[in-house]
């Protein structure tokens, strides 16, 4: 069904959404194709990287590098989840920015169900460290196998829960107004500007929702971390103490972006006073630091940068070992 004029749909039942994406000319659009594909590059190639190294490396089969795989996994599935989409758009007419109203469901539950469940690794990922550093002795016991994916699952679970509760109040709403989503991917906030009913209920849900992940994920991430650094300033080695600040250094900048991004755009009413605006903290947490994460874990983590060295000198020594068995 095409739109009509202005968007309206005079109470016609909805079958699909138009993605206004960002406003501007075909230079603007060709630049912006630009930026999002090079964004989207480094993402996949750094988490698949950082996948394959700590696959590889039996060095890093360690609960740590356990969740930092996990990581990279959500990073590459919550992109791909936004990117594709709206690089095609980009190339696009607006006329012919399409997504059906079942593909809008399904891009909405599976942004919801990634973005979630990195809230919750985040936190498991420090609650890791907590216990690695304050309670070294018990840490083979407290975090083994079982535990990890367990608490891996767990995330998931989460993630899964409130992506059900989000998708099925903000889909139950009728949208009958207009068929136009004032961004580039199908996103709460927008949807719910587009609904013909009153969406105090909604957005009171989704508030409170966010509000308690967001706050009960940062206290878990703060409250590790108050211990973890107590438990450094004691040591009395001075490289110790370094290389555990490095380690946990990265972990507390992920956690940063993330959250930080998360919070104004989610979890505080009117932090983002418009939708431009609300874009531009979208392209952030949907592409910025899915890219970020795995130049943060690899280039402040000697682990990481020799398990790349270990595997480049391997990759060498077969290519030139078959190239002088072919001469």
């Amino acid at each position: 069904m095409s739109p009509q004029g202005d968007g309206n749909l005079s109470g016609m039942p909805l079958q699909e959404f138009v993605l206004d994406g960002f406003a501007g000319g075909p230079q603007t659009q060709a630049l912006l194709f630009t930026l999002f594909l090079a964004l989207y590059v480094v993402a996949i190639l750094g988490n698949l990287t950082m996948i394959m190294v700590i696959t590889l490396d039996a060095r890093l089969h360690s609960p740590m590098y356990f969740f930092l795989k996990n990581l990279s996994f959500l990073d590459l599935c919550y992109s791909s989840v936004i990117a594709p989409k709206a690089l095609a758009d980009f190339l696009s007419s607006l006329s012919s920015k399409f997504i059906t109203f079942e593909g809008c469901i399904i891009q909405f539950f599976f942004f919801s169900l990634l973005g979630t469940t990195e809230a919750f690794l985040l936190a498991v990922m420090a609650y890791d460290r907590f216990v690695a550093i304050c309670s070294p002795l018990l840490y083979p016991i407290s975090m083994r196998p079982s535990v990890c994916a367990c608490l891996v699952l767990g995330s998931y679970g989460g993630g899964c829960l409130n992506s059900i509760l989000q998708t099925s109040f903000t889909f139950s709403l009728p949208f009958c107004s207009s068929n136009h989503i004032d961004h580039f991917f199908c996103d709460v906030l927008p949807l719910l500007k587009l609904a013909c009913a009153e969406t105090t209920i909604n957005e009171l849900v989704m508030f409170a929702i966010c509000g308690l992940i967001i706050v009960g994920t940062t206290l878990v991430v703060l409250i590790s971390y108050s211990y973890i650094t107590g438990t450094i300033l004691r040591m009395r080695s001075g490289g110790g103490r370094h290389k555990l600040f490095s380690t946990c250094g990265s972990h507390m900048t992920a956690v940063s972006l993330f959250y930080g991004t998360v919070f104004v755009m989610y979890a505080q009413p009117g932090a983002v006073e418009s939708m431009e605006q609300g874009k531009v903290v979208s392209v952030f947490y949907t592409l910025v630091i899915p890219m970020l994460n795995p130049l943060i874990y690899s280039l402040r983590n000697k682990d990481v940068k020799d398990a790349l060295w270990r595997l480049g000198q391997k990759h060498t020594a077969m290519w030139r070992m078959a190239r002088e068995t072919g001469s």
